[in-house]
This record gives C-alpha cells, structure tokens and sequence, in this order.
C-alpha cells in the first residue's frame, strides 16, 4: 500500500496577513495527503513545533531577513520529528530528527536538511530550545557581539523566555553581573530564585525606568535586545561609554502597522551613539552557525550536566491550538519556551 493512501497530514497555512495584532482568523487548519518520499526524502511525524516571536515578520509581506510565507502556505518553524520511511542512507525508521517542517503534524523533507537526534543525550524538546536556535541565539548574539567581560553589567530584556533566560545565564558563567528584565512579579521571582540573576526589574512597574536605573548604578555596558520601544528607551540613556548591543528581536513593535505618534526620536538616538560610542548590531543566529555552533553544543550540554544551566519549557498540547498559543506568546503568556506538543514520543 503506498504510503499516500494511508498518510495524512494535519497543518496550518496562513489564511490572511494581519493588520497588527494576529487573529486566528489568520490561519487556517486543513488535512492533506502525503506523497512517497521520493529518493533523498524522508517522510516523519512531527512530535515538537517551535513557537518563536520571528514567525510573526514571516506573516507579513514588509521587507526582512527571510521571505515571508506566502498566503496557503506551510507556517514555518524548528521541529522534532520521528522518521516513519526514508529513501535517504543516512536515516531509517524510528530515528528522531531535527528538522524545520513547520506547523503540520507530517511532513516529507530532503534527509540533506535533517540533523539526527540522540534522545539518551537530552530530552528531545531541547534540540528546538535551550539546545537549539533559541539557545545558540543567546550564545551566539551574547559572545560574539557582546563580548561581557568580567564585572561588567549584562542587561537582557523578555528575561524569563528562553533567549533572555541563556544570556542571562551566559553572562553569570562569564562573571559579568545580570539584571534581567521581564513582565510581572512571577516571572522577576523566577529569574531571581532560580536562574540567578543579580536583580531583576518588572517592566510592568509604573516605575520601571526609575527600578532599572536602580539596579544599574554604574551604568549597562551590554544590554541584549530582544523588546524594543519602551523597554529599549530606558535602557538607552542608561547605556556607558562602549557600551555594545546585540540586537535580536523587537517583539514590541512586531505588530505595529504605522509608525509611532510623538517627536522623532532618531536624532537623539544617534546623537547617544556617537557620545558614548556605542556598538549596535542587528544579527541573526545563522551568520554563526559554521563558527561557534560546536563549540554552543559543547558548552550549554556540559553546562546543563553540570547543573550550572537552567531552563524552563511550556508545552501547548495539539497542533490545532498552535495559532492561539503563538498569539499569546505574543502577549507575554508563555513562561519558557513555548513549544507545541504535536504527537507523543516513542
């Protein structure tokens, strides 16, 4: 029996591009039949999907990084899956894979785009978080732009999710201090009492600007974007001579579909830039993939083992509930890293 017969997928496809805030509206669920893989292919089942805050830009036509996904298309993102049939020598039946197959609960891919998993090494989840692009986003954007040395102060904004929570992490190993900033007391606790962090400042607060300044007393000399507009305008004039920003993400103004009311604020901006001589730079993780990937592995695996490295997960179960949770994560809602919890394991 072939195995489009017996074989089918469940996905979700962009339905329409949003004007600001996404809706679930936006997407829609549908059930496909699957080909043979053809030679080359392999055919899994998807057990993990990553939920990441740039899946938000791909929605969109503007101009960025990546192409935008294209209305009926597959919605993107990191998953683990499972292989049920393969025509490629490099894997067969049972191996669990890392791939980027997005929102779909099967998929057919080139084996040449999988890498093969080891589950006794690490739970499989982490191969799309603290292990994977989000892991080797903070290491990467921290060690290769930041370059915290040690004593220095390491600010990271959405602190409590899994970029922010590895920066902050990082820059402890490193011996720089970490102030982290995150939304509502829960989360500030966490990074505390569990991550240890040396101060922790609730953007939430009335008095945010007035609590970050406070924990920063001699000043930022690294500060790891990941937010963007109001965050970031308390950070900048905070920031010390040399200072360096790594920016990641700007999940404030994701969904922005004009620009902000009120006095341009470019001049001063740059006007900061050349004062203190700031180094800004945009990045995305693959730019350093070839460079410092084996040496990521290495160290956040030995650091985990070690017990020195913490992470925290929050699982969404059923590839249906992906559009709402990924709203959500949008909003703040998630405490981890989100991940949606397709199939079981094993």
């Amino acid at each position: 029996m072939s195995v489009e017969s017996i074989v089918q997928s469940t996905r979700i496809v962009l339905a329409s591009r949003p004007d600001g805030v996404p809706t679930t509206d936006n997407f829609r669920l549908e059930a496909v039949n699957l080909p043979d893989p053809a030679d080359g292919q392999v055919l899994i089942r998807i057990i993990y999907l990553s939920l990441d805050p740039y899946m938000r830009g791909r929605m969109s036509s503007a101009e960025s990084y990546a192409d935008p996904v294209e209305i009926g298309e597959v919605m993107v993102g990191g998953t683990v899956g499972q292989v049920i049939d393969s025509r490629h020598p490099g894997f067969e039946s049972g191996d669990y894979v890392l791939a980027y197959a997005g929102w779909q609960s099967h998929a057919v891919v080139d084996g040449k785009l999988l890498r093969k998993l080891a589950p006794a090494a690490a739970p499989l989840s982490t191969a799309v978080g603290v292990l994977g692009m989000p892991g080797f986003t903070a290491y990467s954007g921290l060690l290769k732009i930041g370059q915290p040395r040690e004593g220095e102060t390491v600010v990271v904004a959405a602190a409590s999710g899994p970029v922010g929570s590895a920066v902050g992490q990082i820059a402890k190993l490193k011996g720089a201090r970490a102030v982290g900033i995150a939304g509502g007391p829960e989360k500030c606790a966490y990074l505390l009492d569990e991550l240890g962090f040396d101060a922790a400042v609730d953007h939430k607060a009335p008095d945010f600007a007035e609590q970050l300044g406070a924990a920063v007393p001699d000043g930022i000399d690294v500060y790891f974007e990941n937010v963007g507009g109001a965050v970031a305008a308390a950070v900048l004039p905070l920031l010390k001579l040399y200072a360096r920003v790594p920016v990641c993400g700007l999940i404030a103004q994701y969904n922005d579909s004009t620009a902000p009311e009120g006095p341009d604020r470019l001049p001063g901006f740059f006007s900061r830039v050349l004062v203190k001589s700031l180094t800004i730079r945009g990045f995305i993780q693959g730019e350093f993939v070839s460079e410092m990937y084996e040496d990521f592995l290495r160290d956040v695996s030995g650091w985990i083992k070690e017990g020195r490295f913490e992470y925290r997960e929050d699982f969404v179960d059923g590839i249906e509930n992906a559009p709402t949770a990924f709203i959500g994560l949008l909003q703040g809602k998630n405490f981890g890293k989100m991940l949606v919890r397709v199939a079981e394991e094993g």
